[in-house]
């Protein structure tokens, strides 16, 4: 018998590759792909024809690590801070547009703070 944790994480795991299979990052709209656990939050810009990561931003990061303090990445603010540091890596890499892969994860609460974030700070999603 399978614990309800194992279930929720096949479940999520469907999702995600359901939702893959329809978004696809180019090279002038590269897919920002997030992930979260109950502690940190990462966000990355990425080109799946080159296969390669343009930008990435996580909590467990030392620059917000410092900024975020006990709550890290598992909370809104932290999701906040991710986002806009995303947003500013992947201007510098010439990003102003992307596709957004909420990774079998519901929108709302820190998923959506992060595309809220990246949105405040000018990439189109």
């Amino acid at each position: 018998m399978t614990s309800k944790a194992a279930k929720i994480r096949t479940l999520r795991t469907r999702r995600h590759a359901r939702i893959r299979s329809k978004v696809v990052g180019t090279a002038e709209r590269p897919r920002l792909a997030d992930s979260r656990s109950n502690r940190h939050i990462s966000a990355k810009v990425i080109d799946d024809t080159a296969g390669r990561t343009v930008a990435a931003a996580s909590s467990v990061e030392a620059e917000l690590r410092k900024s975020l303090g006990d709550g890290g990445g598992g909370n809104i603010a932290g999701a906040e801070s991710v986002g806009r540091l995303l947003a500013s890596r992947a201007k510098e890499a010439g990003i102003t547009k992307v596709v957004f892969d909420r990774g079998g994860f519901a929108y709302h609460g820190r998923i959506a703070a992060v595309a809220d974030a990246v949105r405040s700070e000018g990439v189109e999603l």
